[in-house]
């Protein structure tokens, strides 16, 4: 297992946004060694949001060797070729690091500030996946659906990669998601907040089981936990952070939210992290709440010597 960095893109605090202090964050975690930098998609949400691909494009000369990933990008609510296009720029400024990380999105209100129905999210991604790949394609006919065809469309400069960036599909464990990550995807993301390492590994066997109908490896098949949220101090200071800036952020439960991200001492978060493991997780993206830069390097000195690499 190793680790990558969502950037800070939520407002948990109230002290807004600087391109000065996300270049330090993301220097910060590329000096500690954090494998991938992660941007988040969102138009609204309960706390201000800053947008994800503008603040991934606007931080690349400071991201090294980082890979770099969408946790998810919303091509349904951004439209395929205004996504495609986007995400193309970052992938050949990047020099080719981009992993285009995709989902339908969890917000009803999305969708409607864009005017489109949020009970056709799913076959519309189902369109998008593909869209996207031709897009990014100079070979190939033209992809042609119900909503979205690319028929006529030389969407110049294509990515650095000829093929294309690699396309991992956001699923949180339902049959229908996880067979759609097996016939669409080259990797599967998982979202923290909404799983457990049981429910993980259970999914992660049904996606395996999947994966040979469309003729990919279940051996070599990637697969990553993002939105893993969190906050590494005593127990006194943790809970208060829980209950301050996460629990009126994303309206759940204290329990549930307490048991499903790392919020506590070192030896706890890291407890988590091995059960992670052993479910067959093998990178998590993490998600610091608030002081994210200290965050960051607390992890690494408290909790990343405690998880075998």
């Amino acid at each position: 297992m190793d680790f990558g960095v969502h950037l800070p893109l939520i407002d948990f605090d109230g002290k807004g946004f600087s391109l000065n202090y996300l270049v330090k964050y993301t220097q910060t975690a590329e000096r500690l060694g954090y494998q991938a930098l992660a941007a988040n998609d969102h138009l609204i949400f309960s706390r201000p949001w800053l947008d994800g691909p503008t603040a991934l494009a606007a931080l690349l000369s400071c991201t090294g060797r980082m890979s770099l990933i969408t946790t998810v990008a919303l091509p349904v609510v951004r439209g395929p070729v205004t996504m495609a296009k986007t995400l193309a720029a970052i992938d050949i400024l990047s020099g080719g690091r981009l992993v285009v990380g995709v989902g339908p999105g969890s917000s009803a209100r999305d969708y409607a500030l864009v005017g489109l129905s949020f009970e056709e999210r799913w076959k519309r991604l189902d369109e998008a996946v593909p869209a996207l790949r031709n897009l990014w394609s100079k070979e190939g006919a033209p992809f042609r659906g119900k909503f979205y065809s690319t028929e006529g469309i030389a969407l110049e400069p294509y990515p650095a990669r000829p093929s294309g960036p690699p396309i991992w599909i956001g699923s949180w464990g339902s049959d229908a998601g996880l067979r759609r990550t097996a016939r669409l995807a080259d990797g599967w993301l998982a979202s923290a907040y909404n799983t457990t390492p049981e429910l993980f590994q259970a999914a992660w066997g049904r996606l395996r089981e999947n994966l040979p109908r469309f003729g990919k490896d279940p051996g070599t098949f990637p697969n990553a936990i993002a939105t893993m949220l969190f906050y590494v101090a005593d127990r006194s200071k943790a809970e208060r952070v829980l209950r301050e800036f996460i629990i009126p952020t994303f309206n759940r439960p204290e329990e549930e939210l307490s048991q499903r991200f790392l919020i506590g001492p070192a030896e706890e978060c890291a407890e988590k992290l091995r059960a992670y493991q052993a479910a067959g997780a093998e990178r998590v993206f993490l998600w610091p709440v608030v002081d994210e830069r200290r965050q960051l390097e607390i992890f690494q000195e408290q909790v990343a010597p405690l998880v075998p690499s």
